[in-house]
């Protein structure tokens, strides 16, 4: 299966939940999932039909990997390496999933989405611990400090953005961030209950253990 290329609202209608790819519009009343709750093609209506076990273990893996911006390969090799660690699986590839560069810069506000996030990194905008990363997939760690390069701070279209960001989404208690001088930090290792997404991870284990 290829890159999708299509209306992102569909995605969101296709999964049932919002998936917060469009940014601002996502919270606006033209949201596209909130003026169309039901599913792509069915005009207005719900179809009820019975599922098998495969395909609800589908969905839930298409969900999650629509709502972080992953392929197949990378989504599999994360979860490859989270089957490696001792713990619960499922939990494991989630705080992996939250600790990737592209969604910590978005959670930070400091994206107005997970894509525009991507954009940013590869740009070379932002340091890790003082250091460029160009990479949307680098695995951020405890205490890891992101602050724009002094040069992004001057740029007059990054400095817009960052001003118009502030506030827009609620930043989660594992992150600090410093809103005045656009920094932020790792200040715990997120948990079960700070994955924003309504997903049943265990389907996803079971699907991939087949």
């Amino acid at each position: 299966m290829g890159k999708y290329n299509g209306p992102l609202c569909r995605l969101c209608r296709a999964e049932g939940t919002k998936l917060f790819l469009k940014g601002k519009r996502c919270l606006t009343e033209k949201c596209g999932l909130d003026r169309r709750s039901y599913p792509p093609g069915h005009r207005g209506s719900r179809i009820s039909y019975r599922k098998s076990n495969y395909k609800i273990q589908l969905r839930e893996k298409q969900k999650v990997k629509r709502f972080y911006g992953i392929g197949e390969k990378p989504f599999r090799n994360i979860f490859q390496k989270a089957a490696k660690k001792k713990g619960i699986t499922g939990e494991t590839l989630l705080r992996a999933l939250e600790l990737r560069f592209d969604n910590i810069l978005y959670r930070m506000n400091f994206a107005y989405s997970r894509a525009h996030a991507r954009q940013i990194i590869r740009h070379g905008h932002l340091t890790v611990n003082g250091k460029k990363v160009t990479i949307p997939s680098y695995q951020l760690r405890l205490d890891d400090e992101i602050s724009f390069s002094e040069k992004s701070t001057k740029n007059e279209s990054i400095k817009t953005i960052l001003e118009d960001l502030k506030g827009l989404v609620e930043v989660p208690e594992w992150l600090v961030v410093d809103g005045d001088k656009f920094t932020g930090k790792v200040n715990s290792i997120p948990k079960r209950e700070d994955v924003s997404l309504d997903v049943e991870e265990h389907l996803i284990v079971e699907l991939y253990s087949k």
